[in-house]
């Protein structure tokens, strides 16, 4: 049982969606066998009872495998079911004459023809409402369910139905076989619109991670881009003097010296500022990013006067956990929480999404934070607390519990 329930978490969201999808139209076969063939053992006796019974496990089958075959080919695993569509075609004309002939060789009795037209009726039903799911056009839909009752009205001639119960018959499999063909038409549309939500909040989380990085990219232009130019600038002016042998050109270079030692300096301090991170900024930012990308984020605790090194070392925590998050898990809730205890600060981010590729916190962005956590003698525990819930655990040390305070 924990490895099935294990399988079904492993699971995402719109995979569970498919899982559901799929299975829900094997049920279907389940209950079209439960609720039109076994009922027949009741009405009819002898083999004509087994025969018929047969007949609709024969055909639920062949509608399961439509079913499947189907469903792939709108996930775009294969190529459309022709094949598949004309052999359930086939088979449920074979059938429903099958039954027809032994409608005429049976008792003249009430309950054998009640099962007979059950019967007759079901196997047109699904094969019509199955049949809805291995094409798209609504007006091919409408065309099949359409041509599926047209078959069961002029069936009923041959099974002894008058011409009112005749139209009768008709209007039932037009109205069941509707009801079933729109019920497989929405389902496909239902599991692609989750196909396509995941992937949209996938290109969400992407563009959160693009902008950081064109923010980043704009910091750095700004720091660089002038101080460059007027590099390259004066560095041609010196050329220029030095070939004229004037003096000016060494107070030109070394222009260009200071100017450069002041843009290492700059480009230093924009690095830094990123990786010295603010805790605050970080929890704030982690719970934008994770609410764009469609997680709940709750963040429990105040970050505010934590040293500056306890900051930066519990917000590159934070950082890396929310990628984690976003990349490698499946999770709807996410709670990120600060405490103090016993001199020691502990950052808890806990979410309901079993990472896939971190697993138990062997990953290289993990091993960096413990890196970076050693540097101020924290730790770092991740790793699975409870069935489908992720946590990561880190502590540091207050280098002055009186700021704190």
């Amino acid at each position: 049982m924990r490895g099935a329930g294990g399988w079904w978490r492993r699971k995402s969201t719109p995979a569970k969606v498919e899982t559901y999808t799929r299975w829900s139209f094997h049920f279907f076969a389940l209950i079209y066998v439960a609720s039109i063939g076994l009922p027949v053992l009741g009405q009819v006796t002898g083999q004509l009872a087994v025969w018929l019974v047969l007949l609709v496990c024969a055909h639920a089958v062949v509608c399961a495998v439509t079913a499947s075959r189907a469903l792939d080919w709108t996930r775009g695993r294969r190529e459309q079911p022709v094949r598949t569509l004309w052999v359930l075609g086939a088979v449920t004309l074979a059938i429903s004459g099958a039954v027809i002939a032994i409608a005429e060789r049976g008792p003249d009795d009430d309950g054998f023809d009640m099962a007979v037209g059950a019967v007759f009726v079901g196997v047109l039903t699904f094969a019509a409402g199955i049949g809805a799911l291995g094409v798209r056009s609504r007006r091919r839909v409408l065309a099949l369910v359409a041509g599926f009752a047209a078959g069961a009205a002029l069936g009923g001639f041959p099974l002894g139905y008058a011409v009112p119960e005749s139209l009768v018959t008709g209007m039932v499999v037009l109205v069941t076989a509707g009801f079933l063909a729109f019920t497989s038409f929405f389902s496909v549309w239902l599991l692609n619109a989750v196909y396509e939500l995941d992937e949209a909040r996938e290109t969400r989380s992407r563009l959160a991670v693009a902008e950081e990085r064109l923010r980043f990219g704009r910091d750095l232009h700004d720091v660089m881009g002038r101080n460059l130019a007027v590099i390259a600038l004066k560095s041609e002016l010196a050329v220029q003097l030095a070939r004229r042998g004037r003096d000016e050109a060494v107070d030109q270079m070394t222009e260009v010296q200071r100017i450069a030692q002041e843009t290492q300096r700059e480009v230093r301090d924009v690095v830094r500022g990123y990786r010295e991170a603010d805790l605050g900024i970080e929890l704030t930012g982690a719970r934008g990013v994770l609410t764009a990308a469609g997680i709940h984020c709750e963040v429990i605790g105040e970050p505010g006067g934590l040293p500056a090194e306890v900051q930066s070392a519990l917000g590159w925590v934070v950082r890396e956990a929310t990628t984690n998050v976003l990349r490698h898990g499946d999770a709807k809730r996410c709670t990120v929480a600060v405490s103090i205890e016993e001199e020691r600060v502990v950052l808890t981010v806990e979410n309901d999404g079993m990472l896939k590729s971190s697993g138990g916190g062997g990953g290289s962005g993990l091993a960096g934070l413990r890196e970076r956590l050693a540097a101020v003698a924290g730790t770092l525990e991740a790793g699975p607390v409870r069935e489908g819930v992720f946590r990561l655990v880190a502590q540091v040390p207050l280098v002055a519990p009186d700021v704190v305070a």
